[in-house]
């Protein structure tokens, strides 16, 4: 069964009623609402393009955070052959919001690493709500220096509100831990791509997604601090996190604009969640495309596009 936001109440009525019509249909056999039922599939049809014409940027948090958007394990059962996960740090422990291994993608051997939220109650805790702990990241970190050796390309796909900010992390080294990932990101001499598929929260998305190209899924957002934390700071309120949004440019048409991601790639109509295999395969073809665009190139050019990239950042779009 579908989870309504906030602002899909008024769909939420509407697909209600027509659920219960052929309900009720179901329980008597003579009972024809074959056309009502369709009557009121047209006007939720049209009340979901309408709300999802011009989503505002808070709105789009909530679908970015929706919880039965498709995560990083959904994806890597989707799009990827020969998975084998590797664990650990070889130092402390292995995070759980952090996944990754050797695959295939398209028969392509490639690198696979990125944030797990969970599906439900239990596997959310287990996995700490996607919130890496520093051994997360330097697991990453092994996983790029072997897919560095062994010359594979590297994908990660991005979904953390941000790394765990609890006394423990930062007794273990967190921002040092943060910085490493992302230095090695920009040191591998193997193609690296990321997608955010849901939240990219502050250094905790950085550091995987320091990137030769960067998509985002169309609802999906990115941004230095979550909008509640923003607006706790700048206005001591966590409810004016509708004023933070807007301010933050955190949707991908803005970080398009920016230049700080390099394509968008479009959702299902009403995010993700509403069809993930569709969401799935787009995210398929676009790291696909993504590949495509580095092969061929060797490990100093792949190294200068990479920095590049992030030194221009800012220099054009809003920002300029």
């Amino acid at each position: 069964m579908t989870q309504y936001m906030d602002f899909e109440k008024p769909l939420a009525e509407i697909e209600g009623k027509a659920e219960e019509l052929r309900a009720l249909a179901r329980a008597n056999e003579e009972m024809d609402v074959t056309e009502e039922a369709a009557a009121l599939d047209v006007k939720a049809k049209a009340m979901l393009e309408e709300l999802y014409k011009s989503l505002t940027p808070w709105r789009k948090c909530q679908v970015a955070r929706h919880p039965e958007r498709p995560h990083c394990q959904d994806y890597i059962d989707a799009l990827f052959t020969d998975y084998t996960p590797l664990a650990g740090d070889r130092n402390f422990a292995d995070d759980h919001a952090v996944m990754g291994g050797l695959a295939r993608l398209n028969d392509r051997p490639v690198m696979v690493i990125g944030h797990e939220k969970g599906n439900d109650t239990k596997s959310r805790i287990e996995r700490n709500f996607g919130m890496a702990r520093p051994e997360g990241y330097r697991k990453a970190i092994r996983l790029m220096d072997l897919a560095h050796r062994f010359k594979l390309p590297v994908i990660t796909l991005v979904d953390t509100p941000g790394a765990y900010p609890g006394k423990g992390a930062e007794e273990r080294g967190q921002s040092e831990a943060i910085a490493r990932a992302t230095e090695k990101c920009l040191q591998i001499g193997v193609p690296l791509v990321s997608v955010i598929i849901g939240e990219g929260g502050s250094g905790g998305a950085v550091a995987f997604a320091t990137a030769n190209r960067v998509a985002m899924l169309e609802h999906s957002v990115y941004s230095v601090i979550s909008p509640e934390g923003c607006a706790s700071i700048l206005w001591k309120d966590a409810e004016k996190m509708r004023e933070a949004a807007e301010a933050l440019r955190l949707t991908a048409e803005d970080l398009k604009q920016l230049g700080v991601i390099d394509r968008i790639i479009a959702e299902p109509m009403g995010g993700a969640h509403r069809d993930a295999t569709a969401a799935i395969a787009a995210v398929g073809r676009a790291l696909d495309g993504m590949l495509e665009d580095l092969d061929g190139k060797d490990a100093q050019t792949l190294i200068a596009d990479r920095r590049a990239k992030f030194i221009e950042i800012g220099g054009i779009g809003l920002a300029a």
